[in-house]
C-alpha cells in the first residue's frame, strides 16, 4: 500500500504547502495534514476523502464523539479537526470590526455562518459599550433553551464581567426555523427585565436558522 512517505515530494501536502502556500492544496490534503497519519492499507490523504465524502460543512457539524468514533480517527485525530474548524470560527468572529456600532443585519448574518450548523441549541451573548461596540462575544449555554437550563444570573455576571451596557442574545433552532418559540419569548422577556435592573439594556436577541436569521429587536418584540 501506498503511503504519503511513498509520493513524489512535491505531491506530498505538508512539502506543498510549504512551498506553494496553503491556497493549493485540496480539501482533502488540508485534512490529510490535520490528520498526520493514515491507517492501515489507507495513508492519510485516502482517509481525509473518505471524511469528506459529504464535503467541508458536513464534516464541521460532526459531533467530536461522533468524528472520533469513524474508522481510523480517534480522539487526537479529531480534536485536530475540530480545533481546526473552531479557530476558522472564532477568525470570522473576529474579522468584525469591533470599532462598529451592533447592526443587526451584520451580526445576524455573521451568525448564520458561524452557528447554523449546530445540532443542539446554544445560547450566546455578545456585550456591548455604551456606544454600541462589541466589547466581547460569547457561547454561555448547550442545550435546549428553557428555563430550567438558561439562568439569568450567568448572563448579567458576564455582562457585568465585560462592564457592558447591552447585550444582545442569540442562539440557534437546529430545525432551521428561526421563528421563536413561545418560550423563546418569554425567556427574552425575563431576561430584558432582569438586566434592565442592573441597568443594563437587553438590545436585541437573535435567533439563527439553517440560512436566515430573526431579529426580536426588529420584530419589535424588544
Amino acid at each position: 500500500m501506498e503511503t504519503i512517505a511513498d509520493l513524489p515530494i512535491d505531491d506530498r501536502p505538508r512539502e506543498r504547502l510549504l512551498t506553494h502556500g496553503p491556497e493549493t492544496l485540496s480539501d482533502a490534503e488540508l485534512v490529510a495534514i490535520l490528520l498526520g497519519s493514515g491507517v492501515r492499507g489507507k495513508n492519510a490523504i485516502q482517509l481525509a476523502r473518505e471524511l469528506l465524502q459529504d464535503g467541508l460543512a458536513t464534516l464541521r457539524k460532526r459531533e467530536p464523539a461522533q468524528l472520533a468514533k469513524s474508522p481510523g480517527v480517534g480522539n487526537a485525530k479529531a480534536a485536530r479537526i475540530l480545533a481546526a474548524f473552531e479557530i476558522a470560527r472564532r477568525l470570522t468572529v473576529a474579522e468584525a470590526d469591533p470599532q462598529q456600532s451592533y447592526d443587526a443585519e451584520a451580526f445576524g448574518r455573521a451568525l448564520v455562518t458561524t452557528c447554523s450548523h449546530h445540532v443542539q441549541e446554544r445560547l450566546g451573548a455578545a456585550f456591548l459599550d455604551s456606544r454600541q461596540r462589541i466589547l466581547r462575544q460569547r457561547e454561555i449555554y448547550v442545550g435546549t433553551i428553557n428555563h430550567a437550563a438558561v439562568s439569568t444570573r450567568d448572563v448579567i455576571r458576564h455582562a457585568l464581567d465585560e462592564n457592558a451596557t447591552a447585550v444582545v442574545l442569540y442562539h440557534n433552532h437546529p430545525s432551521g426555523d428561526p421563528s421563536p418559540s413561545a418560550e423563546d419569548l418569554m425567556f427574552t422577556r425575563k431576561m430584558a427585565e432582569s438586566l434592565r435592573l442592573c441597568d443594563i439594556d437587553l438590545m436585541d436577541h437573535i435567533v439563527i436558522g439553517a440560512n436566515r436569521f430573526y431579529s426580536m429587536r426588529q420584530r419589535g418584540q424588544i
